[in-house]
């Protein structure tokens, strides 16, 4: 089958760009039942470009840049894409703030599901996140109630229009029963999630040695803060004075200059790191040498691949005492220390836990590494490739 997929891929730096990149590593492999991969991708910053090399052995795979973030003329541009490539399953990998964070762009793009379906494709939507489990204010989109009420009703008219695929996946049990209550849904399946490193017979670094190392990973500034972290790491350095804090990843596209008002507000405090974009060559390195892999979120927008990561490379978690987290270290077996979201001295009193305790450390970290490898992501495509021809079928 030839499969079309609109995402977000490297090198692009916009949202779940790196699930795609997992998720597509393996999709080349699969020669048996692909015959072409077309990614439908956002522009990228002038001077930069997608590669089209291909690799031996593998599915062809072309990348076709075709919408923009903030664009008002994506659902066009994606539908003409698409025409042209007249692939057999049109495949989303999307958040609600995929194609913008200003409301009509990001409402337009997110009617293209729609679009296609009317114009005879088959659509699934791999869905990330829904509006309902959305914390508007934290994630930069309500500030006031008025205004959190009329996105509310926005996007509870936008959910139905992507339910209007033919089918709509998500990683959450609750984001099901959310879906099928509300709105009386028949077609959303609950998808696995995946790890993203393929598991191996080697138990892995889950003591690296070096400096205590506090690594979070992410795009910060709206729902994704690390003052908090900082904080944290503040006042740890009075027992470990050469504790590290590494921050890596960018400012969110919601919240630019984000991390450069972190760096201003707390320039005062030592050994904190900020790596800035972090290719994925360095992704190993990064995880590797962390002892914990912190969550400073005041909210969630979905499953976490940077848990799924962090699990991949067997490392030991904090995590806020949010709902989603929560449900995901119940249902796919994670462990964690936990802390209040609001509290930097309960966030310092977790990592502490973590750092002051080797065996603690040895014992989340192992447990996540079983629990990431469960279901590597090579299992979850197949999964696709199952429904894909299920549904070519009908």
């Amino acid at each position: 089958m030839r499969i079309a997929i609109v995402t977000a891929y490297p090198p692009s730096k916009s949202s779940l760009n790196e699930y795609a990149f997992h998720f597509i590593r393996f999709l080349k492999t699969k020669v048996e039942n692909v015959s072409e991969i077309v990614l439908l991708v956002d522009e990228l910053p002038e001077g930069q470009e997608y590669s089209q090399e291909q690799e031996p052995g593998q599915v062809p795979m072309r990348s076709v840049p075709c919408w923009k973030f903030n664009a008002m003329n994506n659902v066009s541009r994606i539908r003409k894409a698409v025409r042209e490539a007249d692939p057999d399953i049109v495949l989303f990998n999307i958040q609600f703030a995929s194609f913008g964070d200003k409301k009509v762009p990001a409402t337009l793009g997110l009617l293209t599901p729609w679009t296609l379906k009317r114009d005879g494709h088959k659509v699934v939507v791999l869905l990330h996140n829904i509006m309902e489990t959305v914390n508007l204010k934290s994630a930069g989109f309500g500030s006031n109630p008025v205004l959190e009420a009329v996105i509310r009703l926005f996007g509870n008219i936008v959910t139905r229009f992507i339910l209007t695929a033919d089918w709509v996946a998500v990683t959450i049990p609750k984001y099901v029963e959310i879906l099928e209550k509300n709105y009386g849904a028949k077609n959303v399946l609950l998808a696995p999630h995946g790890s993203f490193e393929e598991p191996t017979n080697t138990e892995p670094s889950t003591l690296p040695g070096g400096n205590p190392t506090v690594m979070t990973f992410g795009k910060f500034g709206t729902y994704k803060t690390v003052d908090l972290l900082v904080e944290a790491h503040a006042e740890l350095l009075k027992k470990h004075p050469d504790m590290r804090l590494v921050i890596a990843g960018t400012d969110s596209p919601n919240s630019a200059g984000y991390l450069q008002g972190v760096r201003n507000k707390y320039a005062q405090v030592p050994n904190v790191e900020y790596t800035g974009y972090v290719a994925e060559e360095d992704v190993p390195r990064i995880f590797g040498e962390a002892w914990v892999v912190a969550f400073p979120y005041t909210s969630t927008t979905g499953s976490s691949g940077v848990l799924h990561q962090a699990g991949g490379y067997g490392k030991a978690v904090v995590l806020p005492n949010l709902g989603d987290f929560a449900e995901l270290v119940l249902e796919e077996g994670y462990d964690a220390e936990f802390f209040e979201p609001t509290s930097a001295a309960s966030l310092a009193a977790s990592i502490a836990k973590v750092i002051d305790n080797p065996e603690r450390q040895k014992e989340i970290g192992l447990r996540n590494y079983t629990a990431a490898n469960g279901l590597p992501i090579t299992e979850v495509v197949d999964w696709y490739l199952i429904h894909f021809e299920e549904l070519l079928k009908k």
